[in-house]
């Protein structure tokens, strides 16, 4: 049975294979010891909060962009999809349906508890500890820099990888080899940044600006490094439009910042439960969305 109407899909349930795990946005089930079916569903994080509605197909949209760059960025490293169709793996007809277009057969891996972001502007999280003490993670930057301003250059800011429900850190990059060791360190840090390059040079062709974007990596059984979980979608990075971005505000975007803004618009305290959103809020996200996929994918 699927929680779901129309296009949308907020909590899977599935008779055919048995629950893995339950993340903020994915639904991720075990197919056997070697593979995983990861499901994206409509549901939205804000703060590390689950909201109560989903954002119809935002699920589907987030399959097509990770898939999209996944493939676009495999001579760099590999990534955890396999070439397994869902008809393989789930049995019945009726979950396959609803599932189609949004869920994915992957490699079963070691997740590696750090979350690359790479920044190429000053917004967000960087945008508050640069106000509050003129660096991000460790890295100095120059003095006089506006909110949203494009950095000197491409900077790799760390974080821990949280428990759900828990707040991310922010760490250095020595923090990183203490955790994974200086040889994963050091790959991860290099190969987020080239990702990041070269997807953004892509993006802004297309009148996207890649503000900043996070990546999350594994190991195999071998010990190799790979790219898992999703890639340079509207949930992981920041796409402003580039026609209308300007430094010194928060540009519009084509992600949840939208949703983002409006919820610092509340008295809310950023804790379980979320706020309802208004209707207009859930379509005009689910408008961002789509616009992103549009142009990223045309």
């Amino acid at each position: 049975m699927m929680t779901h109407a129309t296009d949308t899909l907020y909590e899977s349930h599935l008779n055919s294979l048995s629950l893995h795990y339950r993340g903020k946005v994915r639904d991720v089930y075990r197919v056997d010891d070697e593979r995983l079916l990861i499901i994206a569903t409509d549901r939205l994080s804000a703060f590390d909060v689950i909201l109560p509605q989903p954002i119809p197909g935002k699920g589907r949209i987030l399959t097509a962009v990770s898939n999209f760059w996944f493939a676009q960025t495999r001579d760099l490293i590999p990534n955890h999809l396999l070439s397994i169709d869902i008809d393989e793996v789930v049995s019945d007809a009726q979950e396959r349906a609803a599932l189609r277009g949004r869920a994915v057969v992957v490699e079963s891996l070691q997740a590696l508890p750090i979350e690359a972001i790479v920044r190429g502007y000053l917004i967000g999280s960087g945008w508050k500890d640069y106000q509050r003490n003129g660096q991000i993670a460790g890295v100095h930057l120059p003095a006089g820099l506006r909110q949203a301003d494009k950095l000197p250059e491409v900077i790799y800011t760390p974080s821990t990888k949280a428990a759900l429900g828990a707040h991310d850190e922010t760490i250095g990059f020595t923090d990183t080899v203490q955790l994974v060791g200086k040889d994963l360190a050091t790959r991860i840090r290099d190969i987020s940044h080239a990702i990041y390059v070269r997807a953004a040079d892509y993006a802004r062709q297309r009148g996207i600006i890649i503000a900043d974007t996070k990546m999350e990596f594994g190991v195999n059984k071998a010990g190799n490094l790979v790219l898992i979980d999703e890639l340079l979608t509207p949930d992981s990075s920041r796409f402003w439009p580039a026609d209308s971005y300007r430094p010194g505000i928060s540009p519009p975007s084509f992600d949840k910042q939208f949703v983002r803004d409006y919820l610092e618009t509340l008295t809310w305290d950023k804790q379980p439960p979320a706020p309802i959103l208004p209707e207009e809020i859930i379509r005009k996200t689910a408008e961002k969305y789509a616009e992103a996929e549009r142009r990223l994918l045309a």
